[in-house]
């Protein structure tokens, strides 16, 4: 039983430096005049939700023949932050045009402090794109690469200024060619809206495609993409969606899988409910049952081990002994800001309306996620 806690320990390295080699290091557009760009694109996750750092706190799975909850839950918490971290990376990169006076429709070229290479930028007014018209658009491409297939592009942000709307697209490799060398397809789109509705009042869509995958002997787990949904009505905070590992194996050498996940979260405690699913990545289906009960972490990993015991020994592993190791896989995880608590039974009261919420949560189709394609306008 010890291999499958080394397959969940195994780290997101690459994804995590991906992230980073994105983000610049000025000031955000909490910390300057925006002009007409806009002041924020990102709902905030609570640390219980999302966070990039691995945690030891497991207050039920202290036991060496029982699965930590952390094994369990902490890629899911990473995945979540690599889609919070794409919103930083567009807060960043506003704050840093920013200091370019973004005040009207504009053209203007500038020497990257990145790659050292030539940026035009460029901002029109009254733009159509998606059957709607939009206020402003900005492109920023790398200059002698306007004329191949991507036409160089690096960012595209349209948006509307109030209430704040808008889309960003993101080519990392063209923001930055000497940190994102091996990220040549790589893209990023975040839509994130202020304008309220009934289920919330701001939220966000995160899609990243075409991530590098490294040799599956060094990260198995490595994530090719992710769709995720983020929403925000007063102190609770929504996030639903999966992450695309076409590398990921278990015990079997049946390869690919999705993490899908519906989580809900209060701000201000700063607690945490999720539940997580891993059907095939390639599955067609966008039931909430087969998604996440069918395919529940509990389910996939039973079948997994007695597979795997049974193909070594021909016997078939002990149900109290697999039922105990498996403990912490029962549905859903509950969390604090240090980390997984348990699973399957609420530790407290105040997690129960957070367990209730996020079954009105679906994920996307595992397959859409999977063939997720991201273009400029």
């Amino acid at each position: 039983m010890k291999n499958l806690r080394i397959i969940f320990s195994v780290s997101l390295i690459a994804v995590t430096l991906f992230i980073q080699s994105c983000q610049k290091n000025e000031p955000n557009s909490a910390q300057s005049d925006t002009g007409i760009l806009p002041a924020r694109f990102k709902v905030e996750i609570p640390a219980s939700l999302s966070s990039a750092a691995t945690t030891t706190k497991s207050a039920s799975a202290t036991n060496a023949d029982t699965i930590k909850g952390n094994a369990i839950y902490q890629n899911l918490k990473t995945f979540i932050a690599v889609g919070e971290g794409a919103g930083d990376i567009v807060e960043k990169i506003i704050g840093a045009i920013a200091l370019y006076h973004i005040d009207r429709p504009m053209v203007l070229s500038y020497q990257s402090n990145d790659d050292n290479r030539v940026k035009n930028l460029v901002v029109k007014e009254n733009i159509e794109y998606n059957g709607r018209t939009w206020r402003y658009m900005l492109t920023i491409a790398d200059a002698a690469s306007e004329g191949e297939a991507d036409g160089g592009k690096a960012m595209q942000i349209l948006w509307n200024p109030t209430p704040i709307e808008g889309i960003a697209i993101l080519r990392p490799y063209n923001i930055d060619r000497d940190k994102n060398k091996a990220s040549l397809d790589a893209t990023l789109r975040i839509e994130y809206s202020e304008i309220a509705t009934n289920d919330y009042d701001s939220h966000m869509i995160v899609d990243i495609a075409n991530l590098p995958l490294p040799d599956a002997r060094i990260d198995q787990f490595a994530l090719h993409s992710l769709k995720m949904f983020v929403g925000k009505k007063g102190n609770n905070v929504d996030v639903y969606g999966n992450s695309d590992h076409p590398n990921a194996k278990f015990f079997t050498e049946s390869a690919g899988f999705d993490w899908a996940f519906a989580a809900s979260g209060l701000t201000a405690e700063n607690i945490g409910v999720a539940e997580v699913g891993i059907p095939p990545s390639t599955l067609d289906n966008s039931t909430r049952k087969v998604l996440l009960d069918d395919y529940s972490i509990k389910n996939v990993l039973t079948i997994q081990i007695n597979k795997w015991y049974f193909d070594i020994t021909s016997f078939h592993i002990d149900a109290t002994e697999l039922s105990k190791y498996l403990q912490n896989a029962d549905a859903p995880g509950y969390f604090d800001n240090a980390g997984f608590i348990q699973a399957g039974k609420s530790p407290d009261a105040k997690y129960d309306a957070l367990a209730s919420r996020i079954k009105l949560l679906t994920p996307f189709n595992p397959k859409s996620v999977n063939e997720l394609t991201i273009d400029f306008k």
